[in-house]
């Protein structure tokens, strides 16, 4: 199964752009789903009809859906739901427990679920994510690494605890609330689904992101951040979809202004995102409606199937060398100043900014020293002995 993820800032269109792409893969052959994982969802809103959490077809084709962690939550997770529940049985009312059960993380968890759905479900040809604003996505891409850290440091050391203190407390107030068996076992569930959508997301022949932007400067400089982002873990970005792009004749008058400062945009664009690039025009009025929507997808990708992979090198790369190895990673427009390294045993930490991860070694490069790194051209090369 293909994957797009559609990323970028608030109020880019990333909404309308997944709706475009759907289209654009329907009309050549595909069987399209659409998945927002917003959690204040707008894919009714661009439809102009009620699209929920369960598929519904949309046009020949197309289905959309839209993710929602409560239904989600009481639908699959009965045994960690039932925990929670309890947990908070006497500190809030039912409709507060409720609230408080969408803890941090789990929106972003069940987004990555809805992917592995549709691949297991064996029905869909392209999946197609339109992702939170950036902040949310990212986090949904670093939720597997989390979880990682969690099930290996953490999870057999309280499973082992309360098999041992679930005799000795019964049925007490306490007991209560030790997790049950089937808790750990619908955690160790929730982790093999988790594993699977990681090694789908990082498979650049299957997964790739698109950066939605405006042709503004603030806009432009997040999705910049987010690119170097995106390769960290090691989903590649195939495409730039640079949304409301004034028509040819705009630049005159009261739009001379406005036309000069885009020029500059589009031009800081091309510079910033070596991959490539679509235009969808302003339109003359609101893109509502899946006949508007299919002229965009006409107007943006002309010719061009969506549901290609449009480039698919990886970013994150292991090369060979006479002396040894170098692991690379592309993080165009960071400063090596805004780069921490640290290798151990077999995983190297990278953080960039804000933004860390940890990336598993292989075998071969299991223990060795790093002799250095380097950050070139937008390539960030460390080097193994």
């Amino acid at each position: 199964m293909r994957v797009i993820l559609h990323v970028g800032k608030g109020g880019v269109g990333k909404t309308t752009l997944s709706l475009a792409t759907a289209l654009g893969a329907a009309e050549g052959g595909h069987r399209v789903c659409v998945l927002s994982t917003d959690s204040a969802h707008s894919l009714g809103d661009a439809l102009g009809r009620p699209i929920g959490p369960k598929r519904v077809s949309i046009a020949p084709g197309v289905e959309a859906r839209e993710v929602s962690a409560l239904d989600e939550l009481a639908s699959s997770w009965v045994e960690i739901q039932s925990w929670l529940r309890e947990l908070l049985r006497d500190e809030a009312d039912a409709m507060v427990v409720d609230e408080l059960l969408v803890f941090p993380g789990l929106e972003e968890l069940f987004a990555l679920r809805a992917v592995c759905e549709e691949e297991a479900r064996g029905e869909t040809d392209v999946c197609i994510v339109d992702c939170a604003p950036t902040g949310s996505a990212l986090r949904m891409l670093r939720f597997p690494d989390a979880l990682e850290v969690f099930m290996d440091q953490i999870f057999d050391l309280e499973r082992r605890g309360a098999r041992l203190l679930r005799p000795l407390l019964g049925s007490s107030s306490v007991g209560r609330l030790l997790p049950s068996e089937t808790f750990f076992e619908a955690f160790e569930n929730l982790y093999r689904d988790v594993a699977d959508v990681r090694r789908l997301l990082t498979d650049s022949a299957r997964t790739t992101a698109r950066l939605v932007v405006n042709p503004a400067q603030i806009v432009v400089a997040e999705a910049r951040r987010t690119f170097a982002y995106l390769n960290l873990y090691g989903v590649t970005t195939d495409a730039v979809l640079i949304n409301r792009v004034l028509p040819e004749d705009a630049g005159h008058g009261f739009f001379a202004g406005w036309r000069a400062r885009e020029s500059a945009s589009l031009e800081d664009i091309v510079a910033s995102f070596p991959v490539p690039q679509f235009k969808a025009p302003l339109a003359p009025r609101e893109i509502i409606g899946v006949e508007a929507i299919g002229e965009l997808a006409r107007a943006t990708f002309g010719e061009t199937d969506p549901a290609e992979v449009l480039l698919g090198a990886s970013p994150l790369r292991l090369r060979d060398r006479a002396d040894g190895a170098v692991v690379e990673i592309d993080l165009p427009g960071i400063d090596h100043a805004e780069v921490d390294l640290a290798a151990t045993g077999s995983e190297l930490h990278v953080q960039v900014r804000d933004v860390a991860r940890r990336i598993a070694l292989p075998a071969s490069l299991s223990g060795r020293p790093v002799e250095g790194s380097r950050l070139r051209r937008g390539v960030l090369s460390v080097y193994f002995g």
